[in-house]
C-alpha cells in the first residue's frame, strides 16, 4: 500500500508540474486554442511545450485512474485480512456481500437527495440511505466528503460498490457514475453524519 501511495503522489506531483507549464503559457490549459484568429500557430506561447504537457497530463490521468483502482483493491484486501484476523466473516447476501447486523459498521454519510433517472437512482440508492462504505472510503478512514468526490471522479464508467443501511438493514448496491441528463456524475446529494 505504501508503494502504491508513493506512486499516486508522484503522479499527482507530475500532473501539477505539467499543469503549471500550461498555466505559464497564457493559461492555455488543456483546451485553449493553439492557433490565432487567422489559423496561424500562436506566437505568444511555446506550442511544443503546450502539446507535450497536454499529452503527458492525459497519460498521467490514465495512470492515476489505474493506481487509484489498485489502491481501492488493496484496501479491500487489507480490510478482509483485518476482519479475518478478528475472526469475523462476511455474511453472504442476495444482492452482494454486506455487513451482518451483529457486526454492523458505523455509517459516516447519508443520502438526502436522489434525482430521478440519475446513476444513483438507477443503481438503487434512496433518500435516507446511510453510507457504511463507498468504494474504498469507510468510517475508519473517512475525513471529508471530498474523498467520495475523488472516488467518483476516478470511477466514471466503472461500478462503485456501496454498502448502506436502509431502515437499519445492511444492503450493498453498485453505482456506475457517468454523464446523464442532470448535474454531476452521480445525481444525488451526500451529507456527512456528525458524530
Amino acid at each position: 500500500m505504501k508503494v502504491l501511495i508513493q506512486k499516486k503522489d508522484a503522479i499527482e506531483s507530475e500532473i501539477k508540474e505539467m499543469s503549471d507549464v500550461l498555466e505559464s503559457q497564457k493559461g492555455v490549459g488543456m483546451k485553449g486554442p493553439l492557433v490565432d484568429a487567422e489559423g496561424y500557430p500562436r506566437a505568444d506561447i511555446d506550442i511544443f511545450s503546450v502539446r507535450h504537457a497536454r499529452h503527458r497530463i492525459a497519460c498521467l490521468q490514465t495512470d492515476h485512474t489505474n493506481v487509484m483502482k489498485e489502491i481501492e483493491e488493496e484496501l479491500h484486501r487489507i480490510h478482509l485480512q483485518v476482519r479475518q484476523q478478528r475472526g469475523h466473516e462476511e455474511m453472504p447476501m442476495e444482492v452482494s456481500p454486506a455487513v451482518s447486523p451483529s457486526n454492523q459498521a458505523q455509517p459516516f454519510a447519508r443520502i438526502d437527495r436522489v434525482d430521478a433517472t440519475s446513476p444513483a437512482a438507477v443503481g438503487g440508492l434512496e433518500v435516507g440511505d446511510e453510507i457504511v462504505q463507498f468504494g474504498s472510503v469507510s468510517a475508519e478512514n473517512f475525513r471529508n466528503l471530498q474523498q467520495i468526490g475523488e472516488v467518483v471522479q476516478h470511477s466514471v464508467g466503472r461500478p462503485i460498490r456501496i454498502q448502506v443501511l436502509r431502515n437499519n438493514q445492511p444492503l450493498a448496491v453498485s453505482i456506475t457514475p457517468g454523464p446523464w441528463s442532470g448535474r454531476g456524475n452521480l445525481g444525488c446529494n451526500i451529507i456527512a453524519i456528525k458524530r
